[in-house]
């Protein structure tokens, strides 16, 4: 871990009750994302372990850690792909235990994946409009007969999908199919996706992977410009520490599916145990 020069953020972090930190912008609203003693268990291995964090309303948040540590494990948890063996998770206050993919979605967290998962055949705008399908304002009889009400919604949507393709300068590419995007580009249109199904948390798991440092900046500037304009809370999984380092307000560090600090970038980057833990994976990847 070295030190980093380059911030695109600087906000004060104070401590809140569950003994994490949010930005003090936040510090008066309900956190959108508070995990209590979150846990599983694989065969009676622990894969994450004792998992407590609270993210902000409109916080950047990164979550980091050495290979196999148990990052999008987590990520996995609080998308209800997995059930924790205990602990609980709260999005907005409200408790998810028992519920699914499709309604802890609903419930306004979304996420992106570590292997792009877009449908290729279709239309880049296609892709966009799936993740607005709770949005649909007509019924199966209008959409059947093509009532007025069918192509009214129709054109809001397509004006919608446009709007958010926008974001990453895409909307050019609205009929173009999604598997001829080069890689780069399919990466922001499933983050443009993820936005579509309207989030108040934004799970983005290695968002800068296989990107070069040109459209990593535009990332990092689009991650900050997401964040303003929708006013939501993203949290991110990434190795590209200069990416991690310039936009993350609050840092949680895990290691051995638990977490072994939480700070800010200043705090983590000095911090030894953190530098321990990269340290230690380095020597074992050079061995």
């Amino acid at each position: 871990m070295t030190q980093q020069k380059k911030r695109l953020v600087d906000t004060k972090m104070v401590p809140v009750p569950s003994l994490s930190i949010v930005p003090e912008r936040d510090v008066d609203k309900r956190p959108v994302l508070e995990t209590r003693h979150l846990s599983i268990e694989f065969g009676g291995l622990k894969a994450v372990e004792d998992f407590n964090i609270a993210v902000g309303q409109t916080e950047i948040c990164g979550l980091i850690g050495p290979n196999g540590a148990g990052k999008t494990t987590v990520f996995n948890l609080l998308t209800k792909v997995y059930q924790p063996t205990t602990g609980t998770v709260l999005i907005n206050g409200k408790d998810t235990a028992g519920m699914n993919t499709e309604q802890a979605n609903r419930m306004g967290i979304a996420r992106t994946f570590q292997n792009i998962r877009l449908f290729s055949n279709m239309s880049v705008e296609d892709n966009v409009r799936i993740g607005l399908h709770n949005q649909v304002r007509y019924g199966m009889f209008s959409g059947i007969l093509r009532l007025p009400q069918f192509w009214q919604g129709e054109k809001k949507q397509h004006e919608k999908a446009l709007d958010l393709l926008s974001i990453f300068g895409m909307q050019d590419m609205a009929d173009v199919k999604a598997g001829s995007l080069p890689y780069g580009a399919q990466r922001r249109l499933e983050i443009v996706r993820a936005l579509a199904t309207n989030p108040s948390l934004l799970l983005l798991d290695e968002p800068a992977a296989g990107m070069n440092p040109h459209e990593t900046e535009e990332l990092m500037q689009n991650i900050i410009k997401i964040r303003d304009q929708f006013q939501i809370a993203v949290m991110l999984i990434e190795h590209d520490m200069n990416l991690v380092m310039g936009i993350c307000e609050g840092i949680c560090v895990l290691n051995y599916g638990r977490i072994i600090a939480k700070g800010t970038a200043d705090e983590i980057q000095s911090n030894p145990v953190v530098i321990e833990a990269y340290l230690g994976s380095q020597k074992k990847e050079d061995a």
